[in-house]
């Protein structure tokens, strides 16, 4: 495909999605999870729907003090975008968080959609 008809990503935008992942309810991740998403964490790693996707976001607000380091970002194609980065946050309860994560879009007719998703928890650090 030529450039001209490339969709360039919008890294401010891609990371606002994430964002919304973190601390959004069940209807943004309905609204922003492609068809089918691909997860991988330590405790689930599967093929989901969007609608079985976003009934795992149930508490909004679960994470506070969000803090999204970008590691790197490629466009393997004219409509994909991975991108990974470091999170950390504060979980609802006041423990501490870290990890790093993977996430892959898809662009469609309605914007960038969450395709695929994985997090690799780092060891907590002493304070």
């Amino acid at each position: 495909m030529s450039d001209s008809k490339r969709i360039m990503a919008n890294k401010a935008e891609l990371l606002e999605l994430e964002k919304g992942f973190w601390t959004g309810d069940a209807s943004y991740y309905a609204a922003n999870v492609d068809t089918e998403c691909l997860v991988a964490f330590p405790q689930m790693a599967q093929a989901m729907d969007n609608a079985d996707l976003a009934k795992t976001a149930t508490k909004p607000n679960r994470w506070r003090d969000l803090d999204i380091e970008l590691k790197g970002i490629i466009e393997p194609g004219s409509d994909i975008v991975m991108l990974t980065y470091e999170a950390r946050a504060t979980r609802e309860n006041g423990e501490p968080y870290a990890a790093l994560v993977s996430t892959g879009y898809v662009h469609r007719a309605n914007g960038w959609k969450m395709m695929f998703h994985a997090q690799t928890p780092l060891a907590a650090t002493a304070t």
